[in-house]
């Protein structure tokens, strides 16, 4: 069997070469990330917020029972 050290070479700069541009194209993926993205997608609000929706409603306990099938129908609980 004859190994040829030109065709070792050649495939080891390609694979060097290969390695470096996936490098590079993750680090770019990456960094082009990070600029397109909102600075912290999950922090508080900043200035004067306003609660628009009441969070839990008063559950009609003594209602009658149209009432209470009304509630039901009306907000699945």
């Amino acid at each position: 069997m004859v190994l040829s050290l030109r065709k070792w070479i050649s495939r080891i700069v390609f694979a060097i070469i290969f390695s470096m541009l996936l490098i590079l194209a993750t680090g770019g993926y990456s960094w082009l990330v990070d600029v397109i993205s909102p600075v912290h997608p999950y922090h508080k609000p900043k200035g004067a917020a306003m609660k628009v929706f009441q969070a839990d409603p008063m559950i009609p306990g003594n209602g009658s029972l149209a009432d209470r099938l009304r509630w039901f129908y009306w907000y699945g609980e």
